[in-house]
């Protein structure tokens, strides 16, 4: 694999900016690794951890104004947005650390032997390890939440697994910083710096996939690059556990009811959820279910009105911005799709939202069916439906999403109608259900769920979140063992004073 230059792009102009580093070679992804599996036992410590990312955080923050300029340089995303994202991040890595700190997380269970029980139940005692050294693929378009170290880093790494992160071509720059405060911090707790790992380009991301030592994976994208890992990750001599997020059409439902009451409203919602970030966001709405006639048409005009005030954009990378117009051009050609307001290029280095219409009979066959198809930009596609039949028509049809939204008027949010029902349809689409609301925006709270049914994710885990830590872990129980063998997270005096169920009873 011959090391090719990493360099940074203005996507604003879509020129080279720097140099940032080489491509890592075969060697290098082997070295990288190995390091980080030398690496895992000295995360054994959870006081040590979780003083970790503490540290972690505070070292983002003190070099804001750095970050952010350079990853406004290389994302376009302007420093509002990305002021947001860094606090977010370093609140995920604090979360993560009272995580740690409180213990709950490795499911302490306790069962003394019961010889009188049918069958007879000897000692058993259970808890929860890191699984080794996790592999991070980081997304274009959250450069620090979703990056190298957004939540998958700092999940793992509270799980006690070290990480080896993929950066994305998109910011090679800011993951070479924000890697260096990393590694700071573990150095600043007496942690080795191979707890957290870098390494460049599309090859490494391959062999490190298929590294022997990796045992686990966690990737934020595409259908088709995140597919491409699943597979290579099951077709290991040894498959491991590969928590993909990988496509999300996120649709919205609007009753008749709710249109009659306030389409205005949802109009100007819908607009500015599906235009912000240019539309680049993984929970964009992407498929708007609304009804035929004067309630539907208010929701398409207040649409019209409110997209038409937004300013065109630029997109994260040009490829990104090619594969929109492309995509917008391909769906607009299909039979009884029309364009309101035309999505695609703005000029030469910008898109335009906008967004197309069809009849959702068009969508009950398999000729539409690029149109159930996320479509990475500032546009959605919005289905008029003539009656409750053809909605669940549609509804049948639909891939799983990261969120399924449905906009209800005040009485049906008040329990009249059929409102449960259409929930309850929902919830085999999606992992998490909006009512009267919009899906952009994703709270880091430890009740979040930021998953779905396939193609949004390969598993039923959570990236955001405070449960996400247990994609690391996997559980062992000891059974008969002397107490003095035990670990101490396991033993009767509780020296830890962990949380944990002991014969059934939870003790705090």
């Amino acid at each position: 694999m011959a090391a090719a230059p990493v360099w940074s792009v203005d996507p604003r102009t879509g020129k080279r900016r720097e140099q940032v580093a080489v491509e890592a070679t075969a060697e290098e992804v082997d070295a990288t690794v190995r390091a980080a599996h030398a690496a895992r036992g000295s995360l054994a410590d959870r006081t040590v951890r979780a003083a970790f990312l503490r540290t972690a955080a505070d070292g983002l923050e003190s070099v804001r104004d750095l970050l952010i300029e350079v990853a406004d340089a290389e994302s376009a995303l302007g420093p509002v947005r990305l002021t947001g994202e860094l606090a977010r991040t370093a609140y995920q890595l604090r979360a993560f650390a009272g995580i740690v700190a409180e213990g709950a997380f490795l499911d302490v269970v306790i069962d003394h032997p019961d010889p009188a029980a049918v069958p007879p139940v000897p000692d058993l005692r259970r808890m929860k390890i890191p699984l080794g050294v996790v592999a991070v693929y980081a997304a274009s378009n959250f450069p620090f939440a979703f990056s190298v170290a957004g939540g998958d880093t700092a999940s793992a790494l509270a799980a006690g697994c070290p990480v080896v992160v993929k950066a994305h071509p998109d910011h090679p720059a800011l993951s070479e910083l924000v890697a260096k405060v990393l590694r700071r911090a573990a150095a600043a707790h007496g942690l080795p710096e191979a707890v957290v790992g870098l390494v460049h380009g599309f090859d490494a991301g391959v062999e490190l996939i298929r590294h022997p030592l990796l045992a686990a994976a966690g990737f934020t994208g595409s259908v088709r690059g995140g597919r491409a890992l699943f597979d290579a990750a099951a077709a290991r001599p040894v498959p491991i556990p590969f928590h993909g997020e990988l496509g999300s059409l996120n649709p919205v439902v609007v009753t008749e009811a709710a249109a009659a009451e306030r389409g205005d409203e949802i109009g100007r919602g819908l607009a500015g959820s599906m235009t912000l970030g240019v539309g680049q966001f993984c929970v964009k709405p992407g498929l708007v279910l609304v009804p035929s006639g004067a309630s539907g048409d208010g929701v398409v005009k207040a649409l019209v009105d409110a997209v038409s005030d937004t300013d065109s954009g630029v997109m994260l990378d040009p490829r990104m911005r090619d594969a929109f117009v492309a995509g917008v051009v391909e769906r607009a050609a299909l039979p009884g799709v029309e364009s309101p307001l035309t999505p695609g290029a703005g000029g030469p280095h910008t898109v335009s939202a906008g967004f197309l219409t069809v009849p959702a009979t068009e969508l009950t066959g398999a000729s539409h069916d690029l149109l159930l198809e996320e479509c990475f930009g500032p546009v959605t596609v919005v289905a008029r439906y003539d009656d409750e039949d053809q909605l669940t028509s549609v509804l049948a049809r639909l891939p799983g999403s990261l969120t399924a939204t449905v906009q209800l008027s005040s009485a049906e949010a008040a329990g009249e109608g059929d409102a449960t029902e259409l929930l309850a349809r929902l919830t085999s689409l999606a992992g998490r259900l909006v009512v009267d609301g919009w899906p952009t925006g994703v709270a880091v709270a430890p009740a979040q769920h930021h998953g779905g049914p396939y193609p949004a994710t390969t598993s039923t885990s959570t990236s955001v979140g405070g449960t996400a830590i247990e994609r690391w872990l996997r559980p062992v129980a000891y059974q008969n063992t002397p107490a003095p063998l035990l670990p101490p997270e396991l033993r009767d005096d509780n020296p830890l004073g962990l949380p944990r169920r002991c014969d059934g009873v939870l003790e705090r």
